[in-house]
């Protein structure tokens, strides 16, 4: 049994991957922006799910809930699933969230991030970037950002297991419900990255699709971008990787 934190699971991909994980008898710690949506999350927490709190847009509210996490018990992986399509959020949310809970939660072993097709129409251009999500933000842009971040912690760290998920044009509340993508392999590779035993799983720096590796944008796995992205949000955090 593991201990995994899955961000972004009122609903979607985060919900239907923290539900499957609890199924298979892991200690799952579910996530909502506010108490009105952890609320929805009942049906999982009478069933033994924790919960944290935390508005995603705002860099506190981050800190927080790995201060709140860093003070339980330990993680064993994390399901960065949080994510929003369009906006002022998607900076915050989508990049400098992630980046922040790596670089401040202690000790998880396996760490999945949430990645997407769009990514190979980003710009590795870290130079001008909104972090603090002032003007809408590019969602191709930070999808490749957040590909890239997975990539450099599996070379910074060799001891994580570090992977990007791209669980394709599903079904959910941001794909809508014509998504032509299967939702059920979406949600599924994102659970067996973060806690099966399968020897495929158990490889790092992946970009991955219905658990097939695929090969990312160029620049994802270009030690320079990966440097100057790092740089970038360590600058502008305070929270060095």
């Amino acid at each position: 049994m593991s201990r995994i934190l899955v961000t972004g699971s009122a609903d979607g991909l985060g919900r239907a991957a923290a539900a499957s994980l609890l199924a298979a008898g892991h200690e799952v710690v579910v996530h909502a922006r506010d108490e009105r949506r952890a609320a929805s999350l009942d049906p999982l927490t009478v069933r033994g799910a924790g919960i944290v709190v935390g508005d995603f847009t705002e860099r506190d509210a981050v800190r927080r809930v790995a201060a709140e996490l860093s003070g339980s018990a330990p993680l064993d992986a994390v399901v960065h699933n949080a994510g929003v399509w369009s906006g002022p959020a998607v900076m915050p949310v989508n990049v400098v969230a992630p980046y922040l809970l790596t670089a401040l939660l202690p000790g998880p072993r396996r760490l999945v991030y949430l990645s997407s097709g769009s990514h190979f129409g980003g710009r590795p251009v870290v130079g001008g970037v909104d972090w603090r999500g002032r003007t809408a933000g590019s969602y191709a842009d930070s999808k490749l950002f957040v590909t890239t971040l997975s990539a450099a912690v599996a070379r910074l760290r060799p001891w994580v297991l570090s992977n990007a998920v791209d669980p394709g044009w599903v079904p959910t509340r941001m794909g809508g419900p014509n998504a032509p993508d299967d939702l059920e392999l979406g949600h599924e590779t994102q659970a067996w990255l973060a806690s099966s035993d399968d020897p495929r799983a158990l490889t790092s720096g992946g970009y991955w699709y219905h658990r097939r590796l695929q090969e990312p944008h160029r620049a994802v796995h270009d030690t320079a971008f990966q440097t100057r992205l790092l740089h970038a949000l360590a600058e502008e955090t305070g929270a060095a990787l």
